[in-house]
């Protein structure tokens, strides 16, 4: 037995080989009357069970064997007579790897809150729920790569340390190796940044857009995948401070394009989850609905699976920004004062709950919204010849309201130097931007998907912080 190696519970539990002798390592979940173990190792959402013969095993070993104990296990594989799994292993031989104390460990067999499992993140990843969703992460960000590099695009490493602010909002996270308790001073008493590493003032990146830019004008279609950073002081369910986005650039891409592109790649990613996330997805579905069983009928959200159906078998809505308007405007929830933000005509910063109107009430279908008002969106976009709107596109989602933003940028120098003008940006900052319009321009566009928006779509959780292994929020960088 000393050869054996070590086979994962997945390949196990779908693997057939009955009669075989096989070694298995992982976490107790479970230890029922000295004689059933359930191990998990992280492979599969579902445990495999160890039989012990308690006669042959010593009684001190067996009262180590807690919740969270790490154990080896050989035996061999055999179907089983009980409920609830197909194969199970005879033990043969045992050893614990590590024990676990039953009076510290915190993760007992039992339901916690979510605020409780986000104050032991360090252990949280050997729940079932939170298992589920690394795993699931892991499937996306494997399907995002192979959708993009299938469709012929670069994936291009853009900084993580910037001096551009890509949205103008100036929430940025500074970046400096400078003495805080003894900074260099100019003559007018402002800080020396020449003096610092990089000989200028940096940041962490909100977006890798600005430089993808830059990829797509050589290479045509790119795209970025990395973590960005934004500095709100904003502790609401749907906000993190670091946070992973997927923002490609095509070059000879109008709208209409960037639009195809988006809600095909948003199609493929729900598709690639379903077919191969299955187990997970159920286990989190029927978790989902238990907690909806203390809501009213009508505060009941969709079905996960449902869910992800929906947005798979419906073609999406497109309509303008002004037509959202309207429809908002003579809205039941409008006329009734029921929206908590007020639709007040054009240049109204429409709020999730708008867009959850116009997708789950009013469309019944994801929904697409083009032409925002220059106003409220970001200097970069495309202008309409009605110099009031650029040529924006947000998705709209059941549950979730926006998950993708994007447009056709701005390819004309002098239109865009106007804005830049306008919005009193610094030129400084953006020289290398405004080059490419000098040089070589060419009609572009592109989009940004937030990655953990898109988990939290897919996994039905809650709240942005449990959809990324750990959070980071203000007052808050454990780990």
């Amino acid at each position: 037995m000393s050869g054996l190696k070590r086979t994962k519970i997945k390949e196990l539990l779908g693997s057939g080989k009955i009669g075989s002798e096989v070694l298995v390592k992982g976490w107790v979940r479970t230890f029922r009357s000295n004689r059933f173990i359930q191990i998990n190792d992280g492979s599969t959402i579902n445990n495999i069970q160890a039989v012990i013969d308690f006669e042959k095993f010593d009684e001190s070993e067996l009262k180590r064997i807690t919740t969270g104990a790490c154990l080896s296990v050989t035996g061999t594989l055999i179907e089983s007579l009980g409920k609830g799994q197909s194969v199970e292993i005879t033990t043969k031989t045992l050893e614990i790897l590590g024990d676990s104390d039953p009076e510290e460990y915190p993760l007992q067999p039992k339901k916690h809150s979510m605020e409780f499992l986000r104050s032991i993140g360090h252990l949280r990843p050997r729940t079932s729920t939170f298992s589920a969703v690394l795993r699931i992460r892991h499937n996306m960000a494997y399907a995002i790569h192979k959708f993009f590099n299938d469709k012929g695009f670069y994936y291009l490493h853009t900084p993580i340390i910037t001096g551009s602010d890509c949205e103008g909002a100036g929430e940025m996270f500074r970046v400096t190796t400078l003495d805080l308790n003894n900074l260099p001073r100019t003559e007018e008493r402002k800080i020396d940044w020449k003096e610092d590493f990089f000989g200028r003032e940096t940041n962490l990146t909100v977006s890798g857009q600005l430089e993808g830019e830059l990829g797509a004008m050589a290479l045509s279609d790119i795209y970025t995948f990395g973590p960005t950073f934004r500095a709100e002081n904003s502790n609401t369910p749907r906000h993190l401070a670091e946070f992973w986005m997927i923002e490609p650039e095509m070059a000879f891409y109008d709208l209409n394009d960037n639009m195809d592109l988006a809600e095909e790649f948003l199609k493929y990613l729900i598709k690639y989850a379903l077919e191969n996330c299955s187990d997970d997805l159920q286990f989190l579905s029927s978790r989902q609905q238990e907690e909806e069983k203390s809501k009213p009928q009508d505060q009941r959200s969709m079905e996960l699976i449902e869910k992800l159906k929906f947005v798979l078998d419906n073609d999406f809505v497109r309509l303008t920004y002004t037509e959202a308007i309207q429809i908002l405007e003579n809205s039941k929830p409008s006329k009734e004062k029921k929206f908590q933000f007020p639709v007040n005509g054009f240049g109204t910063d429409l709020q999730s709950e708008h867009e959850r109107y116009l997708v789950e009430k009013h469309f019944k279908r994801p929904v697409i919204l083009t032409d925002y008002p220059k106003a409220i969106k970001a200097f970069y976009m495309k202008q309409n010849d009605d110099n009031n709107t650029v040529r924006a596109m947000d998705i709209l989602f059941p549950a979730i309201g926006e998950i993708v933003g994007g447009s056709q940028r701005e390819e004309n120098y002098d239109k865009l130097m106007n804005r830049v003008t306008e919005l009193n940006l610094p030129q400084k900052d953006l020289w290398w931007y405004l080059d490419t319009r000098k040089f070589g321009t060419a009609p572009h566009s592109g989009f940004g998907l937030g990655f953990e928006r898109l988990i939290l779509f897919i996994t039905g959780m809650q709240n942005i912080r449990d959809v990324i292994p750990f959070p980071r929020t203000p007052k808050s960088a454990d780990f």
